[in-house]
């Protein structure tokens, strides 16, 4: 007892150290590629208004709209439940909390739009627009009624509206300097890219914005919006997407599937354009793959079915949302687009059934992982930490509450974060 047997081995300690020594390039490169989660809330979702539209009530507006049309077509948990077939015992908490969240924080992620939701205008009616949001987002986040997350999308990188796309992005950062700094919820869109070129040039800008105002080097980052076929796969037959990540040099946080764009450039049908067309599937596999493990979050894209009109024409669109809100989260896309107030009740009814449905099996296989008690499946640390990442995004967006968690788990916060390989909230 207390003693460690020894053994022979054959290897002299030179032959680690050179393994080492060539390997150590590969480590640094893994550690810069890949570094993980980056730790911080995702939303599960992003609003689209026009950057002639927005307003200083837009997210309080669509809260109250929602929560209209929940009063209007499913005023309480057992009607909701009916259109949405959702069980019994989700239907009571899964309810309460969608009221909740549309009272509190009926918006997670909003970008102001200045690309094809706002059109070509005249280059002063555009500054003025982009000067106008910049001081509506400061106000926002000075007053506390900004969502968590919130920025513009401008115009991309193709020549025809490139100066336009840059004049815009200076304008609105600019503004916000001015009128006290970045925000931390800051978040930019590079949309319809096609070369990783054209991500390179937009981190360039980034880095010279920061270099003009004196910010840190890194402190802006973008997503890059993928709708076009060349983001895929490029004109040698390589895939495109990897490469566009590694062009942004660290400042990439989000790939964004663009439905409509990418479907019609794959030449579908209008009416068959959908996030859960054959294409749409083969873009989302490349970008998942391409993505993981580099801290650059995936976003599925919108359906164009609006939830208007009728009570029964409203519950169609309902369940067409709710299901493809479903398929995404099933597949690991765990944000997408909402592109009416109307689709809110059934983004925030297809998470929080999704996390509360699996809420005890996941707590009871953390549980035993890390008490190492067994149980009917042998979990390995790979699951451990997706069970606890399940967790932790369930909390983060209101389905699940942190002490229900941790009754039962005995876990806390901190305790998920190591185990799903997360920096450490504090």
């Amino acid at each position: 007892m207390g003693q460690h047997e020894s053994v022979a081995t054959s290897l002299a300690s030179a032959v680690r150290e050179e393994i080492g020594a060539s390997l150590a390039r590969v480590d640094a490169e893994l550690a810069r590629r890949y570094p993980g989660d980056p730790g911080s809330r995702q939303p599960v979702h992003t609003v689209y208004v026009p950057g002639d539209v927005f307003a200083a009530g837009t997210v309080r507006s669509w809260g109250d709209q929602a929560l209209a049309a929940l009063d209007e077509h499913a005023p309480d948990a057992a009607s909701l439940a009916a259109v949405l077939d959702l069980s019994g015992d989700l239907a009571g908490p899964v309810y309460a909390r969608v009221r909740a969240k549309l009272e509190r924080e009926p918006v997670e992620d909003l970008r102001i739009d200045f690309e094809d939701g706002y059109g070509p205008r005249p280059d002063a009616e555009e500054d003025a627009a982009a000067a106008r949001a910049a001081r509506l987002v400061a106000d926002a986040y000075a007053d506390g009624t900004a969502p968590p997350y919130m920025g513009i999308r401008m115009k991309c990188m193709e020549a025809a509206v490139r100066d336009r796309g840059i004049r815009t992005l200076d304008v609105f950062l600019t503004g916000l300097m001015e009128a006290g700094g970045l925000p931390g919820g800051l978040v930019l869109t590079l949309p319809k890219v096609t070369y990783a070129e054209q991500v390179t040039a937009m981190a360039r800008l980034c880095a010279e914005f920061e270099k003009a105002r004196g910010l840190e080097p890194g402190r802006i980052g973008f997503e890059i919006q993928i709708e076009t076929t060349q983001s895929i796969l490029g004109p040698d037959g390589r895939a495109t997407v990897a490469r566009m990540i590694d062009a942004a040099g660290g400042r990439a946080t989000g790939l964004h599937y663009g439905t409509f764009d990418y479907s019609a450039s794959c030449g579908v049908s209008a009416a068959y354009q959908s996030m859960d067309h054959p294409a749409a599937d083969h873009a989302k596999a490349v970008m998942q793959v391409a993505a993981a493990g580099t801290g650059v979050r995936l976003s599925d894209g919108s359906t164009n079915v609006l939830p208007v009109g009728p009570t029964s024409q409203v519950h169609d669109a309902w369940r067409l949302h709710h299901r493809l809100v479903r398929r995404s989260l099933a597949r690991a896309y765990y944000q997408g687009w909402d592109m009416h107030p109307g689709h809110l009740p059934t983004r925030y009814a297809a998470v929080y059934a999704f996390y509360r449905e699996g809420l005890e099996q996941a707590a009871a296989r953390l549980a035993a992982y890390v008490g190492r008690a067994g149980g009917d499946v042998m979990d390995e640390p790979a699951t451990a930490k997706a069970l606890s990442g399940y967790l932790l995004r369930g909390i983060d967006c209101g389905a699940v509450d942190g002490d229900e968690v941790t009754g039962l788990t005995g876990l806390h916060r901190a305790d998920l974060d190591r185990l799903a390989g997360r920096p450490v909230t504090p």
